[in-house]
């Protein structure tokens, strides 16, 4: 009776243990914590190995709800062997339905990189130190502006021409008031009025002139 009761119990475990090893549809997970913390690198025990199977029941709960499909999986639907010291690890997700059931690596694939940022924020990795090998890195999402940058660039050089455009001609009106000003200052020193020989007569005040002895062509002086 004993007898029949250890095998209930350990049967189980043994005939998990043959599908994760056996079956095709199994990931390998490679773990660097140590590369990734440092100092502050936890380490890696069975508490640990129940949250792995945690977040992975939790991604494969995830996409069976974008897939509308009904089915809950648990960490018994969580397959782990082949594990390593160095913190390494076979896994297979089996089906709520049916233990014995291995679901294919395709589904598996699309619920690890649909929660990919959830199961590395839960170890405090990354893409390159939680690895999933035959599983891309997942992209990080483009980040949005509420401004679109292009947008900015092109605020930024009409901005620019602008700002050019008002310095020329604020440029021109100055350099045409300066000629102004200087025109009429030359107009006011020579009162407007200026012979051939450039000589202003302004200080004159409309009279004939006096008369220079020294350029007169009388020749009441020179005859003999």
């Amino acid at each position: 009776m004993r007898t029949a009761v250890l095998l209930l119990i350990l049967l189980p475990p043994m005939v998990a243990q043959d599908l994760c090893k056996e079956s095709k549809d199994g990931f390998k997970v490679r773990l660097s914590i140590k590369t990734a913390l440092g100092d502050k690198a936890y380490e890696w025990n069975k508490s640990e190995m129940f949250l792995f199977q945690s977040t992975l029941a939790f991604a494969m709960r995830i996409h069976a709800n974008r897939s509308n499909q009904e089915t809950n999986y648990n960490i018994a639907n969580i397959l782990v062997c082949n594990d390593t010291q160095r913190v390494s690890f076979v896994f297979v997700v089996t089906s709520p339905d049916d233990p014995t059931q291995p679901i294919p690596k395709e589904q598996v694939e699309r619920a690890v990189r649909l929660s990919k940022h959830r199961i590395n924020n839960a170890f405090l990795l990354s893409d390159m130190t939680l690895e999933f090998v035959g599983i891309p890195p997942t992209l990080a999402a483009p980040i949005k502006y509420d401004t679109p940058p292009w947008l900015i660039v092109f605020g930024v050089v009409m901005g620019a021409v602008a700002v050019g455009i008002m310095a020329l001609l604020m440029s021109t009106v100055s350099k045409r008031r300066r000629a102004k000003d200087k025109a009429a200052g030359f107009a006011e020193e020579d009162g407007g009025i200026v012979k051939e020989n450039g000589t202003s007569l302004s200080s004159l005040k409309g009279k004939d002139g006096v008369y220079n002895q020294a350029f007169s062509s009388d020749e009441r002086f020179t005859q003999l």
